[in-house]
This record gives structure tokens, sequence and C-alpha cells, in this order.
């Protein structure tokens, strides 16, 4: 006789017919449910104080284990990294994130590998050889004591000095 076949209104539903139901019951049927909403009421009383209770001996033993918040979120943090780390789409973006590394590191390297040929390619072009062998020319007629090479910077700084001696020599002669 407690519980009954009609169901109970949702949210949103008519209020009216929450108040029909209400007149449905019978007096022994209203006294029954008051007295079943008063235990649950209780039961729900107890069970927020048993679990306050439990919240604080779980922060005693915290406490004494020297478990401090910022320990817990740390903890917490590595669990769900872990928990992340091993779900299979994570793997799987790992790997063709891995992969896509890779290959980009293998372009990477076969540019580098095609600059370095073309600047080969322009040290042993004819032009270069013609342009390196008047610096070396140039350079031998300014400096005469170094031995000749060096790199390509220092003959290209005493091709400059070379020059700058050999205005200032001509416009000393004028």
């Amino acid at each position: 006789g407690l519980l009954r076949s009609d169901s109970i209104p949702e949210v949103g539903e008519d209020a009216a017919a929450t108040v029909d139901m209400a007149e449905t019951l019978t007096e022994e049927e209203q006294d029954e449910l008051r007295k079943e909403l008063a235990k649950v009421e209780e039961e729900i009383q107890t069970l927020s104080q048993v679990l306050a209770a439990k919240e604080k001996h779980l922060a005693e033993i915290k406490r004494k284990l020297g478990i401090n918040s910022l320990q817990e979120l740390r903890q917490n943090i590595t669990k769900s990294w872990q928990d992340v780390t091993s779900t299979t789409v994570y793997k799987k973006t790992s790997e063709t994130l891995s992969q896509a590394g890779q290959k980009a590191s293998a372009a990477f390297s076969s540019v580098g590998s095609v600059i370095t040929k073309k600047f080969e390619d322009v040290r042993n072009s004819p032009t270069f050889k013609s342009f390196e062998e008047k610096v070396e020319n140039l350079k031998s007629k300014v400096g005469g004591s170094k031995p000749a090479g060096g790199d390509f910077g220092e003959v290209l700084n005493s091709a400059a000095n070379a020059s700058a001696t050999e205005t200032i020599a001509e416009q000393t002669q004028e």
C-alpha cells in the first residue's frame, strides 16, 4: 500500500498533478509516508555526521604522516598523468608525433645536405676559383709575409686593406 504505481511528477511537470496525488492518498498512507520521510531524513543526517567524522579522521592521519595539500596535488597530478599516458589515444598520438618528428628531422637533414653541396659547388666553380686567385695575388702583393691560404674572412679583410693601401699610395704619388 505504501508504494503505488502512480508516477512521481518530474521537475517541470504540472504542480496540480502533485496536489491531486496527495489528495488521493488516504490519511493512513500519508502518515506512513511522513514517518518514512522523517526516517530517511534522520538517516541522511546520521550519514552526514559519520562522513564529517571520517573526513576529520582522514585529515588527522594525513597530518601525522606529514602529507600536505601540495603533496596530494602532486600525487594526483602524477596519477592523472599516468592515467593519460596509458590511454590508447595518447599512445597513438605520441607515436604519430614521434614519426612526424623523425620525418621532419630527415627533411631538415636533407635540406642541410643540399645547401652544403651548393656551397661546395660554388667554391669549386671556375668563377670562385678565379676570384680566390685574384684575392690571393692581391694579398701576396700587399702582405707578402703571411703564407698563402687562410680562411675566407681573412682573405677578404686583407683584400680590403690592400685596396685601401693602394688607394692611399696612388693619392700620395699624385
